[in-house]
């Protein structure tokens, strides 16, 4: 969407683009935990909207998605995470009640299990086994039936 407001100095019109904004989410496979079932890593929300989520967040300045998905990752979980595959693009301007964001969601996979931690804006750090978590905030409940739809497909076992 264009807005067009006068410039402090000089009066003529600046053009602004009011854009969404990128995000990156990750759904972490963790295969064949302790008990034999796979799951996948959500994390706790310290900051609005709380709940649990899919660890995530903003794309920097001048990065890939995939930078993003990974430092992410690291930052929120702790976890090195190796991305195996993309799992969607989710865009609903009402997915994220702070603002207008877009999502690009990976499907990924730990190479350090054992040091999940919460960290950066995440309460906790947990392993869910498929299906049997929380309702997540954002749209993350989607994106997470998506994953189910298609487990076999990300399956790497």
């Amino acid at each position: 969407m264009e807005v067009r407001k006068p410039c402090p100095h000089c009066g003529e019109d600046i053009v602004l683009f009011a854009n969404p904004t990128p995000t990156v989410d990750v759904v972490i496979l963790v295969p064949g935990g302790a008990d034999g079932v796979d799951g996948v890593v959500l994390i706790e929300r310290m900051n609005e909207p709380y709940g649990w989520a899919l660890p995530g967040g903003f794309v920097d300045e001048g990065e890939t998605c995939e930078h993003a998905a990974v430092r992410e990752m690291k930052e929120e979980t702790g976890l090195d995470v190796i991305l195996t595959g993309l799992l969607g693009v989710y865009s609903d301007p009402k997915r994220d009640p702070r603002k207008h964001t877009m999502s690009v969601v990976y499907t990924g996979v730990a190479r350090n299990p054992d040091a999940l931690a919460a960290g950066d804006d995440a309460g906790k750090a947990r392993i869910f086994p498929l299906g049997g978590w929380p309702e997540p905030v954002f749209d993350h409940g989607k994106i997470l039936a998506d994953f189910l739809a298609r487990h076999d497909r990300f399956n790497l076992r």
